[in-house]
Parts: structure tokens; sequence; C-alpha cells
């Protein structure tokens, strides 16, 4: 891995409190990219590059440190959103339609 802090701020742990504990509040938009980029970073197929660049935006998404706070109404995942997507954008080719069956799976679960 490389000396991105965001990439060391992730862990499988982190991520799913993250992802479960703010479900309603950041919303499918927000969390239906970083799904798929988990799924695709836990994939034996994706390149290591690919799973540092992924991981970078996860990290970056579940860090308390943000550039727009969560809390802020409306716009407070509007970064993390960005992070995501350039990550997305990154890595796009590794994003398998396996990883998008499985985010969707997973929103369905968290909100019907």
């Amino acid at each position: 891995m490389s000396d991105n802090k965001f990439e060391k701020e992730f862990s499988e742990n982190s991520f799913w409190d993250k992802t479960k504990n703010f479900a309603k509040v950041a919303g499918k938009i927000v969390l239906e990219p970083a799904l798929k980029l988990y799924y695709s970073a836990q994939d034996s197929d994706t390149p290591i590059w690919a799973k540092t660049t992924v991981y970078s935006g996860l990290g970056y998404f579940i860090s308390p440190i943000d550039a727009i706070p969560d809390i802020t109404p409306i716009i407070g995942y509007s970064d993390d959103l960005g992070v995501l997507v350039a990550a997305f954008a990154a890595v796009a080719a590794y994003i398998k339609s396996e990883h998008a069956i499985k985010a969707k799976e997973t929103l369905k679960q968290w909100f019907g």
C-alpha cells in the first residue's frame, strides 16, 4: 500500500460501521459507488494499484476529517461523493457487474 493518509484510514470494520450507521443520511447516491468500490477491492483480479486507489477513496469516506463535515445539512456528503466518483472513474475497468449486483443487494437489504 502507499503513504496516502486516507488509504491508511481505511479498515474494513470502519467502512461497514460508517456505511451502516449513516446509510439513511448519506443515501444510495453516495453508498452505491462506495459499495461497488469496496467489492472491487475484495476481488483478487483487481490489481494492487487499483486497490490502492479504492482504499484511498474509501479511507476518505470513512475518515472523520472532511473538507465538508458530514453533519452539514444537504451538502455534507458532497465531498465524499466527489472523492468516490474520482476513485470510481480511475478504476472503472475493474468494477465488474458482479460488484454492482452485490452493491445493489446490500442497498436493498438496508433500504428495502
